[in-house]
């Protein structure tokens, strides 16, 4: 079978299924190409969406067993984790067939299959399933949107039963004893959050001394605090060297460790081990080397600034090409490469994209780090403002944390905003948008904000850039 089209883009996760969306819009003739059989890509069916779902169930679990007392309400409260892990399912089904519906609706083919490039124009579909026919579409253009995998841990195999992925935290058949999470990033906090609301001994393992690497070092302060009072432990600065698996189905595992600057190695058992040290480009069966397209050497897919690899033709867009593993970007990325090659412009100011860990109380970042001021020598006003004095986070008993934004010191531009507490990721977006207009502390300052309102800690923390918080 032979197809003729103006774009076909191979992967359809946020990226690659938003850049359809668009490139038909403008009338593209456009197919996604896309091996799992369900839209979506991981973040829908093994990322973002279900551990959201796992988020949102088990803060509701924690919060009535925990909390509830204390406003006057009385509960028996007890887990039923085949309901929580079927809604979680419900969630993602839903959302995937939503997806599948915008195809539609937009009129892309979408094509069940793995994607080769085999020519410059030319994709082959190797069928999903067997006895399937083999596909061949001819193309004016290309999209690369196959995302990223899972990093592998030297000397620890993961088999998603004890040692799990992301994937398998997301599934597990009952309530571990005892997890431990090697990395301290966004996966391994927020799953192992859900665990741990729900009754786990959770200790993450970390190889450097903070959690929440490339976030602001405040952020991470607060959040190490704040998830150990909650009753999850840290061993930061730790090097994890090997795990074995007991024989006997289900007799735990046992993770060799040791300090990074040396010493004293030891052991550490648990039921289950995740590992979350981060994420690689995922561009097999691409045949990209047969083609030339030219790879970096971390295995990124090398671009230009309009998302056109060294091979005419050949676009890619998402966590294949580096920089901030994040849908959000993806997306907007796929929406500006579908633009500039139906002849229109866009532009993506990396700086402005947040960065969100949804644990409880949420963190949040978008721009410039106060290290990363620093390093760069920008003189910088910081203005830091604790949910501790915001009425609405006392009303709702989420005081933990605080908006901290730095702005410029002579133009007094807005250079980042760093927020740990209550709708963190909701609250961002307010400072998010202030930096795309150019907006100053000043301006975020003067906006009246709705009281009682946690975004009134936003305002509070834009006066403290200039000293004068009311709150405090």
């Amino acid at each position: 079978m032979s197809e003729a089209y103006d774009l076909v883009i191979i992967g359809g996760g946020p990226g690659g299924y938003v850049a359809a969306i668009r490139a038909a819009q403008l009338g593209l003739k456009t197919a996604i190409v896309e091996k799992r059989g369900a839209l979506g890509g991981t973040c829908l069916n093994v990322g973002c969406i279900p551990s959201k779902a796992l988020l949102q169930s088990s803060h509701h679990f924690e919060v009535a067993e925990t909390e509830f007392a204390s406003h006057g309400i009385k509960a028996s409260v007890s887990l039923d984790l085949k309901t929580m892990l079927g809604r979680k399912e419900k969630v993602v089904q839903d959302l995937t067939q939503g997806v599948e519906f915008l195809m539609k609706k937009n009129k892309v083919d979408y094509v069940i299959g793995e994607g080769q490039i085999t020519q410059p124009g030319e994709v082959t579909v190797k069928p999903a399933k067997k006895g399937g026919k083999k596909q061949i579409l001819k193309t004016q253009n290309i999209i690369i949107a196959t995302g990223s995998d899972v990093a592998p841990l030297p000397g620890v195999a993961i088999d998603e039963k004890q040692i799990v992925s992301s994937t398998g935290a997301l599934s597990l058949g009952q309530v571990p004893k005892n997890l431990v999470v090697v990395g301290a990033g966004v996966i391994g906090l927020e799953l192992g959050s859900v665990w741990r609301r729900l009754g786990a001994k959770v200790t993450v393992v970390e190889f450097l001394d903070h959690i929440l690497p490339g976030m602001d070092g405040d952020v991470s302060k607060q959040m190490k605090r704040t998830l150990s009072k909650q009753g999850m432990d840290f061993k930061l600065s730790t090097k994890v060297t090997g795990a074995k698996t007991a024989a006997k189905p289900g007799g735990g595992v046992t993770l060799t460790m040791e300090p990074v600057a040396g010493g004293k190695k030891e052991t550490l058992k648990a039921d289950v081990v995740l590992i979350a040290i981060g994420r690689r480009p995922f561009t097999g069966g691409l045949g990209l080397d047969k083609i030339g397209v030219e790879i970096d050497e971390r295995g990124f897919v090398k671009v230009d600034e309009d998302f056109q690899t060294n091979v005419e033709g050949i676009f890619a867009i998402g966590d294949v090409i580096g920089g901030a593993m994040l849908a959000h970007k993806a997306e907007d990325e796929g929406v500006v490469c579908a633009e500039i090659m139906a002849g229109q412009s866009g532009h993506i100011d990396y700086n402005t994209i947040p960065g969100i860990v949804y644990t409880w109380p949420e963190a949040a970042s978008v721009g410039k780090t106060e290290e990363q001021l620093k390093e760069a020598g920008v003189a910088f006003k910081a203005g830091k403002f604790p949910f501790t004095a915001n009425s609405r986070a006392r009303c709702n008993a989420d005081t933990d944390g605080f908006v901290k934004i730095l702005a410029d010191a002579t133009t007094d531009a807005v250079l980042g905003c760093h927020i740990v507490g209550p709708e963190a990721g909701d609250l961002i977006q307010e400072v998010v948008v202030a930096m795309e207009l150019s907006a100053s502390a000043e301006d975020i300052a003067r906006i009246c904000h709705g009281h009682p309102g946690l975004s009134e800690a936003v305002k509070e923390a834009a006066l403290a850039v200039d000293g004068r918080a009311i709150h405090i």
